[in-house]
């Protein structure tokens, strides 16, 4: 199988100094991550489909995972990152959002069991590599850095 760069979006919502994550499926089956994010912390996102602006992708994302909608004129580029495994490959563009309302709702069981904000600099060890590289990215005030 010829092994193919993909494009995906990570939404990095802050609410009063936290941040939200889920927590993926420890089942890579449901975690559906070809990045092998099983059983970790991840920020809202996914792929980019066909057609789509990265902001339609950004708001489909958090709408299809947490149930909470948002304005793409909320959302702020702050990140770009080259995220690889032996498997897969994904540009991975972070978008911050601060101005949401509503509790997030778990809407995949499947693959997220539970949304948990967490202090911006108190999260999970065990988060997700492409949302940890967003949240440096943000702390570092820089998009992208030649990883």
């Amino acid at each position: 199988m010829e092994k193919k760069i993909g494009a995906g979006v990570g939404i990095m919502i802050l609410r009063d100094g936290l941040v939200l994550l889920g927590k993926r499926n420890d089942d890579p089956e449901k975690a559906d991550s070809e990045l092998h994010g099983e059983g970790t912390w991840t920020m809202p996102g996914g792929k980019i489909e066909f057609g789509e602006s990265f902001e339609e992708a950004a708001v489909r994302e958090i709408l299809e995972e947490t149930g909470l909608a948002i304005d793409k004129e909320n959302l702020q580029l702050i990140s770009v990152s080259n995220d690889k495994t032996e498997d897969a490959q994904f540009v991975t563009l972070g978008f911050l959002c601060e101005n949401v309302s509503g509790e997030p709702k778990v809407m995949e069981p499947e693959e997220i069991v539970e949304w948990k904000w967490f202090d911006l600099d108190k999260y999970p060890l065990n988060i997700f590599f492409p949302s940890e590289k967003i949240i440096n990215n943000y702390f570092d005030n820089t998009i992208y850095k030649n990883e």
